[in-house]
This record gives C-alpha cells, structure tokens and sequence, in this order.
C-alpha cells in the first residue's frame, strides 16, 4: 500500500474563515480577505483560513495550493502579466513570497506593522503594502530564492489616519491612497522636481476605495473634447492631466479631476525651460526613475508620457459627487473594485446588495442582491465579463457573469461547520452532513458541491450513508432519519421513533434494505425497513449512549458499541438471539469492520485501539495510540499538551481497502495511519497548522505566563491587543473584552472505495488527501538503454511493442503519445498482449489523457476495445486498484460520445436526404 498522500483540495468552504463560524467571531476583520483573479481571468484565487484554493472556471475544478500560512489569511497579491509571483500576508502580518505556478515558498517575512491592503504596480516591478498611517513600496523580487530578496524602495506618510485602501496609476509612477481620516494622498512613485503631494478632501467617512482612471482614456478624452485653452467644459479650468475616483462607507463618490495651466513660451523663456529640463534629468537619474534612464529619449518626451512629471504644478479638484444610497444608515459601502480599461465599478454593500457603475458619468448597469450578509470583498476579472463577490460571515463564493445574468459559480459550505461524511460506492462523490443540519453532496474530483438537498432536519446531522447509489440516509438530534432521492433532490422518506431520542450513530446493510440508527438517551438501537419506513425492532441491552454502529460486510450481523464499554454484536434476521458481548476497559467511542469481516476493531477514550476475532471473539492485538493523537496547547489550558489527556484518543476508525492499515482521528490535529499485523505507526498527518486554531501550538509560551498559569494574548491568531488605557486616570489596562477561538478537530475519517484516496472532516472542512494525480517518474526495470533515441530506433524497426513499453517506464506524455499513434491499426492487439499487468493503470491513464482532444476516435476506441478484451477480466478482479484510470477512460469516451451523437442528429437529415437524392438518381 502506498502512503505518499497529499492534501488534494480542502472542500467544504470555497472562501473565509471555516473556524470562526457559527462563534459570531470574524478572524480579524469583517471584511474578510480579498479575491484575485489571475492574469488570463479564467482562475480565481481565494483564502480559505491559511489556505488559497484556485478555482479554475473554464474545466470547472478547484485544487489546494499546497501552502499555509502561519494563521488566517488577510491579503494576497499576485504579480500581474505572468503570474509569477503570488504575496500572502496574514492577520499577524507575516507574509510569504511564493512561486504560485510551482507552489514554492520562495522567502518569508514580516512587516511591522498592520497589512490592510496591498497592490502591485500594473507594469508588475514593485507592490505596495498599506503600514499604519503611511504606505511602503518594495521591489518585485525574482522567482528564485535569495538571502534577502525583499528590498524596501521608499515610505509615503502624510495621513492621520490608517490606510485601508490604494491604487496606482497605469504607467506605474504615481500612488494614491485613502484612510480613515476620510482624505485620500497623492504621491509619486519616484522622487520629480518641484512635484508637492495633493491630499484630497470632502468625505465624511472613511474611504474605502480610490482608483485612477486608465491615462489612454484620459488622454484620448482630452485631446478629443479639449478647446484650444485645453479645457474640457469642466468648471475646472486648465488642461486635464489625471482622473481619479473616491468611494467613502457612507455611500458618497467623488470625482477628482487633476488640471495644470497651459504656459506660454516665447523665446526669452528658452533658457529657463532648457534649465527646467535638465533639472529633472538629473533628479530622474539620482532618484531611479525610468526617466532619466531613457537614454534614446528626449526630456520632453519622458515628460509627456510620464504622468508623475505631468502631475507638477498641476491642481486637483472635486468636479462630481455622487451617492449610491439615500439613506446611508441602512447599508453601507465595504468593498470596490474598479476596471481602469472598462471603465466599470463594482461597489459591495454591507446588506447583500452590489451595485456596477460606469464612470465617469455613473450610470447603473447593474444592481442584484446575493446574500443577506456583508459582501466582504469584490473584484473583476480582466476583461470585465465575471464579477467575484465574497461573504465572509456566510462563506460564500459567487462568480457572477453581468452581461447574461447568470452564476459562473456559488459555493457555500455548511453554517456551523461540517460534522460527519460518507463516499459513495464509486467513490466520485461525498456527502457531508453539517451543524446547520444540511446535508452536501460534493464531486471528489472538482470539488465542488454540486447540491445542498432541501433542509428537512431541525438539528445537527450526526451521520450520513450511502444505501446505493442513488440513495443517502441522514441521522440527526432531531430524533429522525431521513431518506434522499439523488434524482430528484429530494427527502422521500422519514424515519423516527416511538419515543423522543436523539440519534448520534446510524449503519446501513450492504443491500440498502435496513437502516439502524443509535441513540444517546434511552440506550438503545432502532431499526427500520428501508422501502417502507417501519420501525422493525428495537434493541436493548447497553447501559450507555450508542456511540457507533457498522454492520458485518459478509452476514447481516450488526456491532454497536456504546459508552458503557462494551461493543455488542447482534443478528437481526433470528429471533430471540443473544447478542455476543465484547467488553472493554473503558468508553467505547469508535468501531470498525475488517473488509473481509472477519475482525473488528474498537477504540476507547485511554486511546487503545483494540482488535477482536469475530468467530471467537478473542483479543488479537491492542495499539496504545495516546501519544501519537495527542494534541497541542489550548487556549484555556492550564497545563502543557504531554499532561492533558482530553484529546488522546481516536473517535473515527477506518480500514484500508486490503485490510492491513487502519486510518484513525480524534479530538485532535493528528491523523494516524497504523500497520495491523506489526503494530507501529506508519504515516502520521496533521490536518492544520493554523495558529488561529485552538490546539495547534504544543509548547506554553513562557512571556505569557501568569500566577493563574498561562495567559495567551493570542497574538498569534489575530491582530494585536491594545490593552493600554483608553480612560484618563484608569488603572485597570485590560478592558475587559474577550475572544474565543474554535479547536482544531478530526470529526470522521473515511477510506476512498477505490483505496486512491481518503478524506477527513475537522473544523475548517473536509480535507481530501489522494496519490498525485500527474504521472510520477517510475525508475521500475529502466537502464542505461531506455532513452527516447531507442524509443525511436524501435518504432522504425516496427518493435512497437518494445517501444511501447520503454517509452511508459520513462514517463513522458508526448513520447508515449507518439508511440501510440505510430502504432499500425492491424498491431494494436499485439502491443496490448504485450503490456505486463504493472502497467495497465499507466497506460489507461495515458488513453485517457491522449483520446481527449484528439481526432482519432475510432483509432483510440480500438485501443481501448483491445485493453478490455484482453485485460477486462483481471482488472475486474483488481477494480480498486484500476477504478479511478477507468474511471478516467469512461468519462473521455463518454464525452467523445455525446459531441458525435449531438454531430450526428444535426446531420440526420442532411445524410437522408442525400441518400433519397442518390436513390432516385440511380432509378433514372
């Protein structure tokens, strides 16, 4: 068995803050992170606690970069044009430089003051970071690693307030930024002669947004409408330089507009203009700017096409001003984002409502509501087509498509986070049931959820199971289980009680006809006929809450376990039977059938994995597992993480698909995997390193230490506390405010039915570790001797089978392409023959891939025919092992399928009426 699992994709929460909800705390702004969209505008990055999940829009798939940051994310930035360079900050603000296309963590550092925001430059050669009540601008580092590639160009103050929002300028020579002083500052980049920084004024609240209009639009507007004085009718006069616009919380737009007198130039004023032109030669070149770089350029050049040099001796001033609402008390502005080449808007409000604007004349495009909460965040892709809007109270992604007015995307995981999960019989989707009491269906491939079925439960759904593949089963505190319909989407079958219970554990036959549910209080288990909803039995006999039921693989025998420490195993097809009685030491709390059902095994809070004979029910073996679950610090601990027994031991067991690993979790961020026969730990996996988690640091921070014990200023985790006193003559420093944080947790784990994969749902959502989907390098039987020359030499001495086979051992998609497609029609069933069992996955995987886009539909179809005659048999007998390539296989061939049949009855006709004209020719 193979244990080099990865975290694929973390599913369940598409943007926000997974931990903090339900607990009406927002990691640390109510904003949220922001949402960037890549060059091409066909993938959006989005923060998910410590994570960027890269949703790709076009092939509909979402994959985990495979990153974390050391707490929740705050801002991230990703280099324009290329995409090379991707900056991740946190609410600590330490950041991290990453190679975003290879997933590489390049440089770490920290700024030192609060991160609120942060910008690159459009030409992609320097990015801005909001530092307190000023801004810093940094040089773009290289994509490969340095000792000190972060290097500081210059600071710009001037405000009172803190910064929360910034722009630049196109040609990337002038900054602006807005606080919470309600002014915005104007800056250049560089340092330009005779240029003196503009603060703009006239809001009443905070800004939450600046941008400058593109220069090209500024410049055709000028030279189009300007009159011989250079004014544009506007009741500034001069001649227009630069535009910009203003966006404050209460909903006002100001439009400001920058304008410099046109001077008069005669011939006495040829030397001072020859004088002014050198001047700022030489303070473009001993301050860096482009410039006085340009050596093939004339002064006068550089300044009309800079605009930080058109910006000297030039005056801003308001224009226009507009409001998005009348009433500013019931919804306020949060989030803008601006397209400088469309010239379009998009305005978030704190209701659910975003509004799209085309400026300068703010005409409203486009007005919807989307959620009841705060859009936190918005942006737009490149070419203005989709707009992204993220809810962080809620969780919620949405891509929206303005011109047709329909969703992209809309993800939204559960309210109060997920609790329990359960794969299907082909593996391809999971379900989740929630504290919301909401029941998710997911795609294990996109990972996306492609239904939430309608809420039926009251109360938290504690467990979820596939009777088949088109019916799932839901328990939950509510006392009810209920039964779903996968076609219709609906709840077409309620189970409950005689008496009010609240069921915490639920098993399901191998042939979807009985349902057995356990309850905490009475201790019993009811079981139900599945098609006709009749309470058949009730079972007695344990003296504690049930905590975990599996029925036997083979028989129709049924174990539960309880509180009591016992795990009971009862036949429900004989009447009268007396249960067989495994006892236990303590709290039975987790159980698990060996695929073959010929063992059991049963997990108690001492965190002893215990594993029974089910024929005699002897003791085989036992795994004390308490120090390899243990978990870390929490925040209300008094004590270190090696003397608190509360997390050590399992609550979810799980066996490999051949039987000889257990996959266990607990209260804990430690996922085990365990070899049976030789009792050691093979592979243990934490789940988060979030620090905004409770439990996830292990040592005691000696600084923070107390009489009391431990006091945590979590500044870890969130911004950092200010507890001086805010009163004259106070005494007391801490105001008396406190925070709690959400405990880093495995509900349940779950083994893949084709053993590819395995997922885990804990407090930020469901996790899927599977094997790397690309095609690693395999050095299985490769010498010296198998090169691609040889690969060659063989196809042109008609070896195609040889060829074949080298061409898989190095691992190349267009070699082995190649190879297939040289290959004669005629030969293809001998090269297969040939192909040993070792490589079938490879090689199916690789049709798969090569059938998708090519032409040769019949040619590869014949390939894939002689694959299964010849090797069907075998892989059926293996199908875990080659499920997911043939899974792969069926879906190309299925999607080939569909695009002839739709080619085919477009031309139906055609072909019939060709035919009769044909018919009749041949008559006459």
């Amino acid at each position: 068995m193979k244990f080099n699992y990865k975290l694929q994709r973390l599913c369940g929460a598409s943007y926000g803050t997974p931990a903090a909800t339900g607990s009406g705390i927002l990691s640390s702004s109510s904003k949220g992170s922001n949402i960037v969209f890549t060059s091409d505008g066909n993938n959006v990055l989005s923060p998910v606690g410590n994570r960027i999940q890269v949703l790709d829009l076009l092939h509909h798939s979402c994959r985990t970069l495979p990153i974390e940051a050391r707490s929740n994310i705050r801002r991230i930035a990703l280099s324009p044009n290329d995409d090379r360079l991707l900056i991740v900050v946190d609410v600590n603000s330490y950041a991290m430089l990453i190679n975003y296309h290879r997933g590489v963590i390049l440089h770490r550092f920290k700024f030192k003051r609060t991160v609120r925001v942060m910008k690159f430059s459009p030409d992609g050669s320097k990015f801005a970071v909001s530092f307190g009540k000023g801004v810093q601008v940094w040089n773009t580092p290289g994509i490969r690693r340095e000792f000190a590639p972060m290097v500081l160009h210059r600071k710009y103050t001037g405000l009172v307030g803190d910064v929360t929002t910034l722009d630049w300028s196109s040609d990337s020579t002038v900054l602006i930024a807005g606080g919470k002083d309600c002014q915005a500052r104007v800056w250049t980049v560089d340092t330009v002669k005779d240029y003196e920084p503009w603060t703009l004024i006239g809001h009443k609240k905070p800004l939450v947004g600046v941008h400058f209009e593109d220069r090209q639009k500024t410049l055709a507007e000028r030279h189009q409408f300007f009159t011989d004085d250079g004014n544009t009718g506007s009741t500034l006069a001069g001649k227009l330089v630069a535009r910009c616009y203003t966006v404050s919380e209460d909903g006002a737009i100001c439009t400001r507009e920058c304008r410099k007198e046109i001077e008069n130039t005669d011939d006495s004023g040829d030397n001072k203009s020859s004088l002014d032109l050198l001047g700022n030669d030489a303070v473009d070149f001993f301050s860096g700017s482009s410039g006085g770089n340009a050596a093939n350029k004339t002064s006068a050049q550089n300044t009309l096409t800079d605009q930080a040099h058109e910006l000297v001796k030039g005056r801003w001033g308001t224009t226009s001003r507009h409001y998005f609402s009348t009433n500013s008390n019931s919804q306020s502005v949060v989030s803008t984002s601006y397209s400088s080449t469309h010239s379009l808007l998009v305005v978030g409000f704190s209701n659910g409502l975003f509004g799209l604007y085309e400026l300068p004349s703010m005409s409203n495009i486009h007005t919807l509501s989307l959620s009841h909460s705060t859009i936190g965040t918005v942006s737009i892709n490149p070419s203005a087509e989709w707009l992204a809007f993220g809810c962080p109270k809620t969780q919620q992604l949405l891509i929206w498509e303005w011109r047709s007015e329909t969703y992209i995307l809309k993800q939204s995981g559960h309210a109060y986070g997920m609790r329990c999960l359960a794969y299907s019989p082909d593996g391809i989707v999971v379900a989740t049931g929630g504290e919301d009491g909401t029941v998710k269906m997911w795609n294990s491939h996109s990972g996306f959820c492609y239904v939430t079925l309608p809420k039926s439960h009251t109360a938290a759904v504690t467990a979820v199971e596939f009777a088949n593949s088109t019916v799932v089963l839901s328990a939950s505190l509510d006392g009810t289980v209920r039964a779903h319909d996968l076609h219709r989407y609906r709840n077409f079958k309620t189970y409950t009680s005689d008496i009010p219970c609240q069921f915490i554990s639920m098993a399901v036959d191998k042939s979807g006809e009985v349902v057995c549910a356990g309850s905490a209080e009475p201790f019993r288990v009811c079981v139900w006929s599945v098609q006709t909803g009749k309470l058949t039995d009730v079972l007695t006999g344990h003296v504690g809450p049930v905590s975990a039921l599996e029925f036997h693989p083979v028989r129709g025998t049924l174990a539960s376990a309880s509180w009591d420490g016992t795990v009971k195993v009862w036949d429900l097809y004989k009447s009268n039977s007396v249960p067989e009685t495994f006892e236990n030491s303590a709290d039975v709390v987790c159980l698990a059938f060996r695929p073959d059902g010929n063992e059991i095994c049963t997990g108690t809070i001492r965190g002893l994995l215990r594993f029974w004979n089910v024929e005699d029910g002897n003791l085989i073996c036992e795994i004390d597992g308490q120090k390899d679950i243990k978990g870390g610090r929490k925040f209300n601990d008094r004590m270190t993480s090696d003397n608190n027994s509360s997390s050590r031991y399992f609550t979810s067991i799980a066996y490999s698909a051949d039987g000889t690993c257990l996959l266990a979790g607990g209260n804990s961020k430690y996922v085990c995997i365990y070899e049976i026969s030789q009792q050691i730990l093979l592979k243990k996996f934490q789940v988060s390193f979030n620090r905004s988690l409770d439990g996830v640091l292990d040592e005691l921070n000696s600084k923070n230490l107390a009489d009391g014990g431990a006091v945590d200023d979590e500044h870890d985790s969130a911004d950092e506390n200010d507890f001086s006193s805010h009163l004259p003559g106070a005494q007391r420093a801490d105001d008396g405010s406190r925070k709690s944080r959400v405990e880093v947790l495995t509900m349940q784990v779950a083994f893949s039915p084709t053993g590819r994969e395995w997922s885990t749902v804990s407090t930020e959502g469901l996790h899927v570790y599977s094997l790397d989907d690309d095609m690693i390098f395999d050095p299985l039987a490769l010498t010296e001797a198998v090169t691609p020359a040889a690969v060659q030499t063989n196809l042109r001495e008609g070896k195609y089978g040889m060829a074949l086979l080298m061409s898989l051992h190095l691992n190349e998609f267009a070699l082995v392409k190649a190879v297939i497609e040289d290959t004669p029609y005629e030969s293809i069933g001998l090269v297969v023959k040939s192909i040993g069992r070792q490589h079938l996955g490879q090689l199916t995987q690789f049709l798969s891939k090569c059938m998708e886009d090519s032409p040769h539909v019949e040619y590869y179809l014949h390939w894939c025919l002689e694959l299964l005659q010849t090797h069907g048999v075998y892989m059926e007998k293996n199908r875990g092992k080659y499920l997911r390539s043939f899974r792969a296989l069926f879906r190309v061939v299925q999607s080939r399928y569909a695009d002839l049949k739709t080619i085919c009855d477009d031309n139906k006709y055609s072909l019939q009426f060709l035919e009769s004209q044909a018919n009749l020719l041949l008559g006459e």
